[in-house]
């Protein structure tokens, strides 16, 4: 049987004060992979100074296109006009972003939070996404080519992957999605770009019924199916807090996931499963596709594209 990798990846590092807590205390005890920082958000200066002093090296760019809550908003380091909506922020749906932004400014955007990032001399160790909203998931407008391209020149792995596990309760049931993933993980090969093999996610929100021991046992479960191979999965933690709870929606799930991450159960059952801990260092050396592979797979799919069009 072949080993089963792990990253679990803290999205949204300097989204505010109650994360950041979470997130550096998580990456202090290496209860987790890694995070990612949100270069526009609030608490943005805060969590790069921290990984500065720290010389933390576990540190990914959460390139951060939209901003959702009411309670913090923030606006793009450009300015540009399309990336925001009418109150100055960036657009708070992805919907609105994929139907709005004008491609050039996005990329000139990534630029930007990837240059805020290094001026902290953080020593980035991969990239991915804000909400999925260069995916087109909402409208079918991608920006992935665009991002690849961006992250080979970068010299970055992104968040990505090759397959769909068929009990992810997100990607799983989004039509065409396997065509679509091996689309762009082809791209991803031809251009260098190191991926995961799968990502697992879990609902964001709290779903009906659900409380913090059903929510361990959900999770505790997926370390016992993980695939073979490189899989990635992705918690927003955060340490309670009142105005937050009060102020931003499921706030409390925030705190679960902080919870769970120092859960002496949820430790056991990465142990009992066999599941390996890792990071994206190991993606950046194991998680390369042979380019002529991939080039071979793209056309393939490219024109079984066309096929299907005439």
């Amino acid at each position: 049987m072949s080993p089963k990798h792990l990253i679990i990846n803290c999205d949204d590092f300097g989204q505010s004060p109650p994360m950041n807590e979470a997130i550096m205390h998580l990456l202090e005890e290496r209860k987790v992979s890694s995070a990612t920082i949100m270069a526009p958000a609030p608490g943005f200066e805060e969590a790069a100074d921290w990984c500065k002093r720290r010389g933390q090296t576990n540190i990914g760019l959460h390139l951060t296109l939209t901003s959702e809550f009411d309670a913090i908003r923030w606006r793009s380091l450009t300015g540009d006009p399309s990336l925001h909506d009418e109150s100055g922020h960036m657009h708070k749906t992805v919907e609105e972003f994929e139907l709005r932004a004008d491609t050039r400014a996005v990329m000139k955007e990534l630029v930007a939070q990837y240059e805020a990032a290094k001026r902290f001399r953080i020593p980035l160790s991969h990239a991915d996404n804000h909400m999925g909203s260069l995916y087109g998931m909402a409208t079918g407008r991608s920006h992935i080519p665009h991002v690849l391209k961006q992250c080979a020149k970068w010299k970055l792995p992104f968040r990505l992957f090759r397959k769909v596990h068929p009990t992810d309760p997100l990607l799983a049931s989004i039509p065409g999605v396997e065509r679509t993933v091996a689309k762009a993980s082809a791209l991803a090969g031809v251009l260098g770009v190191a991926i995961p093999d799968y990502l697992l996610s879990h609902p964001f929100h709290i779903v009906e019924g659900e409380s913090y021991e059903r929510f361990k046992q959900s999770m505790i479960a997926k370390m016992y199916d993980l695939p073979e191979g490189i899989s990635e999965t992705y918690i927003h933690p955060a340490v309670e807090d009142a105005r937050m709870l009060e102020q931003v929606p499921h706030w409390e799930k925030r705190v679960w996931e902080f919870k769970l991450m120092l859960d002496d159960d949820f430790a056991y059952a990465i142990k009992d499963a066999g599941v390996i801990l890792t990071n994206y260092d190991y993606i950046r050396v194991n998680g390369r596709a042979s380019r002529v592979g991939s080039a071979f797979t793209l056309a393939r799919e490219l024109l079984r594209k066309s096929k299907i069009g005439v």
